[in-house]
């Protein structure tokens, strides 16, 4: 292989306006000049109406995320990208402010951007700021405030070791309830008839494990307090007879009914390839390999099919992944021939690449290239959307 030097004669926009680059390629014995152009976005998307990526931290999911968000709202689709990982970098990607709600965030393609505010979606609750998640239990104890200690303190906010948590066997805390919130607004967005496509960048593997089994977790909990309401339902209303009062409340286990529904419709969405496409992320590493069988696996015993895999930062040439037109600045091939450390990385991937190809055989697997500069703001992310496509 020749040792070819590439210098840039100009600099490049790195917000990838519709500009010309003059490059100058050396050779051993020729110098040629090369117009490099932007790198155009596909027009559209062939996904569902959800897409969720997935994987290990720092694989490069909110990248593709992003990538694949801009690709879809360039074919007109009104499209919003979402990330629910506590760490965002959504913003960084994008190279943009992306607030907590739902924003546009370019005004000549359909896009729409969230980051949720874990300790923002706490303070709303699972339903709302101003509804109680258990729909009126954690009162019980007020309503039974002369038998509060013969039902173990009920109610006792600060101090319930043997009270209502301990019923409902959730050790003395809401188990998930950070999650809970962050489903309650990821399915508002699912919901929300502004969008055609939700792209959803998830948090770290074991994160989003913790959010996938929240539905069966939330659904043992709602079961409980049910069982409960209606065992004590009869006493709470004599008592409130000879007390005084009368039973004109309204029905408070329609809150957790709502609930209920919420939860199976989560698992709807994420159960039918029809609507969701639940991608998992990679590096051609044996470890990030391992991990991401290990994912696909626990999502198939959830039920939810894993339908496309994206192994990122191959060093491989661009020409190999994609026919589209890539701004040679982008793309830097490994020396095989000169470079020990080149030929060392190049066999560690090939190996990964590999047991990839034996591991998930049957599905979709698209391969970026490990790019040369930052993958941060649009020229980037069009080079990736491109490798996507």
């Amino acid at each position: 292989m020749s040792d070819i030097d590439v210098e840039a004669v100009e600099e490049v926009d790195d917000e990838g306006d519709e500009t010309a680059e003059s490059v100058a390629v050396e050779t051993d014995d020729t110098a040629v000049e090369v117009t490099a152009t932007t790198t155009d976005l596909p027009d559209g998307v062939d996904a569902p109406e959800y897409v969720l990526y997935g994987g290990k931290g720092g694989v490069g999911k909110t990248t593709m995320a992003a990538a694949t968000a801009l690709t879809s709202a360039a074919g007109d689709a009104a499209t919003l990208v979402v990330s629910t990982d506590p760490a965002h970098s959504l913003s960084d990607t994008l190279n943009t402010e992306v607030p907590a709600r739902p924003t546009r965030i370019r005004d000549e393609i359909p896009l729409w951007a969230a980051e949720i505010d874990p300790d923002d979606a706490m303070d709303e609750g699972v339903f709302g700021a101003d509804d109680d998640p258990l729909g009126g239990m954690g009162d019980l104890g007020d309503q039974l405030s002369p038998m509060g200690d013969m039902l173990g303190g009920m109610g006792d906010s600060e101090d319930d070791e043997g009270g209502l948590s301990a019923m409902l066997g959730m050790g003395g805390s809401m188990p998930g309830a950070d999650e809970a919130a962050a489903m309650r607004q990821l399915l508002e967005y699912l919901d929300d008839p502004r969008f055609d496509r939700v792209i959803v960048d998830t948090a770290p593997t074991g994160h989003t494990l913790r959010l996938l089994q929240l539905p069966e977790i939330m659904d043992s909990m709602v079961g409980r307090v049910m069982s409960i309401r209606q065992r004590m339902s009869g006493m709470v209303d004599g008592l409130k007879g000879m007390f005084g009062g009368g039973n004109d409340d309204p029905e408070p286990s329609a809150d957790l009914d709502e609930l209920r529904d919420r939860i199976e419709r989560l698992r709807a969405v994420l159960r039918d390839p029809e609507q969701t496409d639940f991608r998992v992320v990679m590096i051609p590493e044996e470890m990030s390999v391992v991990e991401s069988g290990r994912l696909v696996d626990r999502l198939g015993e959830f039920g939810i099919p894993v339908q496309t895999l994206v192994v990122n930062r191959v060093m491989e040439s661009v020409d190999d992944i994609t026919d589209a037109e890539i701004d040679p600045k982008w793309i830097v091939t490994p020396n095989l021939e000169d470079c020990e450390f080149c030929q060392r990385r190049w066999q560690v991937q090939q190996d990964a690449l590999q047991a990839a190809t034996d591991l998930f055989r049957n599905r979709t697997v698209k391969r970026v290239p490990l790019l040369a500069d930052e993958v941060r703001g649009e020229a980037a992310l069009r080079v990736v959307a491109a490798c996507l496509d």
